[in-house]
């Protein structure tokens, strides 16, 4: 039969043809697909999924907010003491108490919030900024520049921390965070670069390199738009859990004398100065104390938070 357009097999064979248009996949998956994901977006939609990430995120996230405006939560200057209230406990207006100099510790904890934070994101930059740039290219060019930095790194890795602290700061006379951010990045880029120059090592053995080099791409074109994207994950975990360590460092220098030095206001400084008084009024120590541990929790937590999510072993 002929189709009629009341009913016949070619209006049948139409309307079949028009309902296979309208179902996504058409017959056996031929018709339109759902584009595939990237990592970053199977990441991103694993970490909003996450309650870790999401604690964390909100933390760090309150942590930012009022290291950029501290005034919104305190009214008074961390620098304005009363020597008739040294080590008194919390009284209405000071929650948090007084410390050995009559200062507000509550005000105190806050403002030392923006150094932490500050010193702890600079000196994350310029650790993966410098570690990223030297371990991805020993990686990429291989030969003597790789057998340098390896042996380079080799070095770094054999100064203790803390003691180079002890050594090179304590000729510093400087008040600000530079010092003590420099200081972090000079000894803090080998771990990076071992990180970015293995990541770039494996990334570049992989297919879609192989035939892009073969296509003429130059070595530019192959790290800025082929490896770095796909090489770039590792380093990002690694420098997000660095960040929460930088932090408990620059408060551990700061506590031995060596890193920020007063007046500048500092969660090291507070406790190098409470200690002395921890029997007496531990309530000093007490509060910068849990502001650095909790601090140092989050982005660890959010560092591993980031790993799991960045990882395609634990998928």
């Amino acid at each position: 039969m002929a189709g009629t357009g009341f009913g016949g097999p070619m209006d049948l064979g139409t309307s079949e043809a028009e309902t296979l248009e309208r179902t996504p996949g058409g017959p056996e998956g031929t018709g339109p697909r759902e584009k595939p994901r990237s990592l970053w977006s199977d990441a991103w939609r694993d970490l909003r999924r996450n309650p870790v990430f999401i604690v964390s995120g909100l933390v760090i996230l309150f942590l930012v907010v009022i290291s950029i405006w501290p005034g919104l939560i305190t009214s008074q200057s961390p620098l304005q003491c009363d020597l008739a209230k040294a080590q008194e406990g919390s009284q209405p207006g000071h929650p948090f108490g007084f410390d050995g100099q009559g200062c507000d510790v509550y005000t105190r904890t806050v403002y030392g919030t923006r150094i932490s934070i500050s010193v702890g994101v600079l000196a994350t930059l310029g650790v993966a900024i410098l570690g990223s740039l030297l371990g991805g290219l020993a990686g990429f060019y291989g030969g003597i520049s790789d057998s340098l930095l390896s042996r380079l790194t080799d070095i770094f890795f054999a100064i203790p921390v803390v003691l180079g602290g002890l050594v090179l700061l304590s000729v510093v006379t400087s008040n600000t965070i530079w010092p003590v951010v420099g200081f972090m990045v000079l000894l803090g880029w080998p771990q990076i670069s071992r990180i970015a120059r293995g990541s770039v090592i494996t990334t570049k053995q992989n297919d879609y390199v192989q035939a892009a080099r073969a296509l003429g791409a130059s070595n530019s074109r192959l790290m800025l738009r082929h490896i770095t994207p796909n090489a770039v994950a590792p380093v990002i975990v690694v420098a997000t859990i660095a960040l929460g360590t930088y932090i408990s460092l620059e408060a551990t220098l700061s506590y031995l004398g060596v890193g920020l030095k007063p007046p500048t206001v500092s969660w090291g400084i507070d406790i190098s100065s409470a200690s002395a008084y921890i029997r007496q009024a531990p309530h000093m120590l007490l509060w910068p104390a849990g502001a650095l541990a909790i601090t140092v929790l989050a982005f660890i937590m959010l560092g591993d938070a980031v790993r799991d999510a960045l990882d395609p072993k634990l998928r």
